[in-house]
């Protein structure tokens, strides 16, 4: 899955509970974490991972493959909800998509 398609899956109505239900995730972890493949580019492909298994590490690897952390799912969620109201509305997902990776890349 690519960060664009994750933006229109939430945006258009797909729920934390089934989407951690499909991706093998335990809700009750403390927080999920999204993962991006290396090197990053705004097309590969997204990982996640409960924080138990990452430890809150900014690179991780797994089954051979090093990823680096964008946000945890619980900031995703609250930039899907802020897009979907207000002025961000106008939003489209693409440009989300670029607002995410962007934010991913410089401010967090």
């Amino acid at each position: 899955m690519k960060l664009l398609e994750l933006v229109q899956y939430f945006r258009s109505g797909g729920s934390y509970e089934d989407f951690c239900q499909i991706q093998s995730l335990d809700t009750e972890s403390e927080v999920v974490e999204i993962y991006m493949e290396q090197p990053l580019k705004i097309d590969n492909n997204l990982a996640f991972f409960e924080i138990e298994k990452t430890e809150g590490n900014i690179e991780y690897s797994n089954n051979g493959m090093k990823y680096s952390n964008l946000f945890d799912f619980y900031y995703f969620l609250d930039a899907i909800e802020e897009s979907n109201t207000g002025d961000n509305h106008a939003l489209s997902n693409e440009e989300l998509t670029k607002a995410l990776y962007n934010y991913a890349l410089n401010d967090a």
